[in-house]
């Protein structure tokens, strides 16, 4: 995967199940290893020695998928943060320091983050709705890791980690969301509401601590010990079919009650798109969240989802200076993000 390459992300496809509503899913194992200092505690000796045996094990051609390898200490912010916008790091992992790295393969459906908030972190994303299916890929990953590390585990804990809300399995899933029509109906409340009633937690286009952008929304397990697995994929499998059918039937209320008002919002989007000179990203999500709610309604001829999918990615900050070549400050951003709007969506 070529980090100057701003459109890379396998599961912004928007080809996978019920990709109309669900734009990816995400699995992620936090696993530490025996003999080191947990990461709240490393020294750099440790780290250094913990990231070196772990690299040496998934960059092997016996290892499973072809990875490639990044030590955060040793690129530049600007990489980092790329990284981190494909979702192949964390937050935490982008604002930390020391010797920490990423292992990724070649389309950015999996990445192993070392020495993060655990020794390990272990994630496998898709497009649309695809939960059983990265279950089985992501054990089988985590299996090859166990016959190669020495994993911290306790016959009545399961898989230790640096927070205890991970300690059990160690799974979190993350689906995520595109939700425009419950967000202008004002019907997003009760999808919180009963969320958040059934153990699971609502979070931004980023993950933990960040806010929703483009009517995108992250729903996530909260609890990892006592629940096996399984368990977690069935609540998970429980709640989601209702959420996407919730909002395709907003939409077709909308389509029916109020097309000319909904044809409005996203006539107005594209044309902003289209044609606009200078652009927050927080407007250009707004208005490529309606497009892409048009486009799949039938409102809107000539435009490609493939297009409206990459533009979420490609009009963060890291992507566009990536694309232009140099760092840009905000104002001029925000004309470079205008600039690969309009040229992707066919504007003048």
């Amino acid at each position: 995967m070529d980090l100057t390459d701003a459109y890379t992300g396998a599961w912004l496809k928007g080809d996978g199940p019920d990709g109309d509503i669900v734009l990816s899913s995400r699995l992620r194992l936090a696993r530490n290893l025996k003999g080191f200092s947990f990461p709240s505690r490393i020294s750099a000796e440790e780290a250094t020695m913990l990231e070196t045996l772990v690299k040496d094990k998934v960059v092997d051609e016996t290892f499973g998928p072809k990875m490639s390898y990044l030590s955060l200490d040793a690129v530049d912010e600007l990489d980092q943060l790329v990284l981190f916008e494909r979702h192949l790091i964390s937050l935490e992992h982008f604002r930390g320091n020391g010797c920490r790295g990423v292992a990724y393969d070649e389309n950015g459906s999996v990445s192993i983050m070392i020495n993060e908030e655990d020794h390990l972190r272990i994630q496998v994303m898709a497009s649309g709705l695809a939960l059983q299916e990265q279950l089985d890929r992501i054990s089988g990953i985590d299996d090859v890791l166990a016959e190669r590390l020495p994993y911290c585990f306790d016959i009545d804990y399961g898989y230790l980690t640096t927070c205890p809300t991970n300690v059990g399995t160690g799974l979190r899933v993350s689906v995520m969301l595109h939700l425009p029509a419950l967000v202008v109906s004002k019907h997003i409340q009760k999808v919180f509401n009963a969320v958040n009633k059934v153990n699971l937690t609502v979070r931004g286009f980023f993950g933990e601590g960040s806010q929703a952008s483009g009517d995108l929304y992250q729903i996530s397990n909260q609890i990892t010990l006592g629940v096996s697995q399984e368990e977690v994929l069935a609540e998970l499998n429980k709640v989601l079919p209702k959420i996407i059918e919730y909002e395709r039937e907003v939409r077709k209320v909308l389509l029916q009650d109020d097309r000319k008002i909904l044809e409005d919002k996203v006539f107005r989007a594209i044309a902003i798109l289209r044609y606009a000179r200078s652009i927050s990203s927080e407007e250009a999500l707004a208005h490529l969240s309606h497009v892409r709610m048009g486009v799949f309604a039938g409102i809107l001829d000539g435009v490609s989802l493939d297009s409206v999918n990459k533009l979420f990615l490609a009009i963060q900050p890291g992507h566009l200076q990536k694309l232009v070549g140099r760092d840009l400050n905000p104002d001029e951003r925000d004309v470079a993000r205008a600039t690969i709007t309009r040229k992707e969506l066919g504007g003048s």
